[in-house]
This record gives structure tokens, C-alpha cells and sequence, in this order.
């Protein structure tokens, strides 16, 4: 779905290392708090997590659980488990979902992340919308929700290292005469709203490090508040074509759509972990905690079994392979 600059480092004053060594001595002095392993990777040697009421590391450890954003309306990324029973001693709040009652790609990276940090995993259900906006209110975490990285939301939101990389294609019906992006010039395309995919059917996609080149002119967007409906639309004729992330395309096909996918993709994006920039809590110690977990996970084979599991196919390595330093991302 789709759902800065380079820091420089400079000279170091005499009293600033002074400072540095007073606060080493304090922490070396009073108990750390623990930090979890990540899958992968070993006990955690880089961020640690401060004061909850200040940090949001520390906020989510305190607390027991990481709550995360689903939709499951959104196999395989997301869907409901059938007849699961909510976990009866959850630290979850009575309006999320527990473990057990979720499964897909995206619900898993969340599980994974959550057993890194040994907090439970607990999920919401926002709208997309909600969740591009930013300014979350705390209400969520972190967002694994097949969205990608993008200049616009890299705004609102920080980036964390992705989860999985994916070609975006074009669907039309199976029995549509188009077999090319420039044959869609000047037709009806629908599109995820606040997606990736509506940005570069605008011409206003940027993901920094990436080359993105608007392959079809004048397209008349139609935009849906999820891929399913709009799927649906190009099979009953009401528009023309979909572009849509492979696995989402490919899962209306097996459901029974009559579509096809315009073979060659419009472009590759590279979807990552969301955390809001305006929650008020330092994020660093966060975002650097999450990315070192996921890619441990990368670096394990976790996330590319994953993806065979639910895709039958290999997206992990895409993300893995992306530089998220390319973004200029930098968190203070």
C-alpha cells in the first residue's frame, strides 16, 4: 500500500567531553535499562532508551507493548485470523488487536519488531490517510503498512530501514487492448489516495536516491481510499487501469478478478516503518533501534522467508538493499 542533510561532525569543546564523561559515569553508576535482542543481530550495543516520559524508546519499553497501525482488509500484507481468540493476559488496550488475531507481511515485521524489543505486539486500524498525516498523538507507535518511502511524507514522518522493495505495474482487464503504459495516456487510472502511487501519477513522486519517470501523460486520476475497490472498478470496466504494488495486483488476481499487469513496472518503491515526527518524544533512540532490528532480520533471512511464505517471492532483498542513508535523513 501505498499504501535533511548529511550530519557533519565538528570539533568537540574540552567541556562538552567533560559533560560526556559526567554522563557516562552517572549511567555506569544506576541501572541501564535492558535492551532487547534483535533476531539476527545479538544483544544491542547502540541505542539506549532514557526517560519514558520523554523518550519514545523508553515510553514503549515501560509500557510492554508496541502498537502498530493494520488494515486487515489487505491480504497477504494484513488479514484477519479466522476464529482467533484474543489473548486473555494482553498489556494491549481493549480497542487494538493482539497477535493472535492478525497475520501477513506487514503484521509479522511488526511481531518481529515488537520480540526484538520484548513487548508485546498490539495493532489499530486508522485510515491510510490518518497515517500519512502524521501527528498521531501517540495513539500508534510505528506504521508496517506497505508505504513507502517518499520526499513528501519523509515531512511528517521518519523513515526506518525498509522491510521489502516492490515493482508497481499497471493492471488493466485481461481482455483490454493495452499492452503499454503510453497506451493509459489521457485514461481513467485509479489510485490509492496519499499512496506513492497517486504522487507519481501527479508527477510529484520523489524518493530520494531512486530515479522515477512519469511513463504515462495526461492520466485522469481516480482515487480510492484502498487498492481493493479500485481493482475491482478496472474489472467491472469503470476505469481503465490500476497501478497497484505486484502483490497487491497479483492478490486480486488470484482471487478471481480478470485482470493482467501491463508487464513492464512503473516504478520500484521501497516500503518502510513510519514514526511520527510530532509525537513531542525524542524518536532517535526509537528509529535507530528499529532499524537495527530489521536489518538483522535482513541479514538473517527472516524477512526474505517471510516474503516466499506470503508473496512466493523474494521483495526482502530489495529493502535490504536499500540505503537509507541516501534519504539525508537525519533524527536529532
Amino acid at each position: 500500500m501505498n499504501r535533511g542533510r548529511i550530519l557533519k561532525v565538528g570539533r568537540v569543546r574540552i567541556g562538552t567531553i567533560l559533560v560526556t564523561l559526567s554522563i557516562v559515569i552517572a549511567a555506569c553508576s544506576s541501572p541501564a535499562t535492558p535492551s532487547a535482542s534483535s533476531p539476527g543481530t545479538g544483544a544491542s550495543s547502540g541505542p539506549v532508551a532514557g526517560d519514558p516520559a520523554t523518550d519514545k524508546l523508553a515510553q514503549i519499553l515501560d509500557r510492554g507493548t508496541l502498537v502498530g497501525y493494520t488494515d486487515t482488509g489487505y491480504p497477504p500484507q494484513s488479514m484477519a485470523v479466522d476464529g482467533a481468540v484474543r489473548l486473555a493476559d494482553t498489556k494491549c488496550a481493549p480497542n487494538q488487536m493482539t497477535a493472535p488475531e492478525i497475520v501477513g507481511y506487514d503484521a509479522d515485521t511488526l511481531k518481529l519488531v515488537a520480540e526484538a524489543l520484548d513487548v508485546e505486539a498490539c495493532f489499530v486500524t486508522p485510515t491510510w490517510t490518518e497515517v500519512t498525516a502524521g501527528h498521531w498523538g501517540n495513539r500508534w507507535d510505528i506504521v508496517y503498512g506497505s508505504g513507502s518511502i517518499n520526499a513528501d511524507r519523509m515531512t511528517r514522518l521518519w523513515m526506518t530501514q525498509p522491510y521489502y522493495g516492490v515493482p508497481n505495474h499497471y493492471y488493466v482487464r485481461d481482455d483490454s487492448p493495452y499492452q503499454t503504459a503510453a497506451d493509459l495516456s489521457g485514461k481513467e487510472i485509479g489510485a490509492c489516495a496519499s499512496c506513492s502511487h497517486e504522487y507519481y501519477l501527479k508527477g510529484e513522486l520523489e524518493i530520494p536516491g531512486t530515479d522515477i519517470v512519469l511513463d504515462v501523460k495526461d492520466p485522469q486520476i481516480v482515487s480510492y481510499e484502498a487498492e481493493p475497490p479500485g481493482l475491482q472498478a478496472v474489472a467491472d470496466g469503470d476505469i481503465a487501469a490500476f497501478l497497484a504494488a505486484a502483490p497487491v495486483g497479483q492478490q486480486a488476481i488470484d482471487q478471481g478478478l480478470k485482470l493482467r499487469a501491463i508487464e513492464k513496472p512503473a516504478f520500484t518503491y521501497y516500503p518502510s516503518g513510519f514514526v511520527d515526527k510530532s509525537s513531542g518524544l525524542d524518536s532517535k533512540a526509537f528509529v535507530e533501534r528499529v532499524n537495527e532490528i530489521i536489518r538483522g532480520l535482513h541479514a538473517d533471512g527472516t524477512l526474505k522467508a517471510k516474503s516466499i511464505e506470503y508473496f512466493g517471492v523474494d521483495y526482502a532483498r530489495a529493502g535490504g538493499d536499500f540505503g537509507l542513508d541516501a534519504t539525508g535523513q537525519v533524527v536529532p
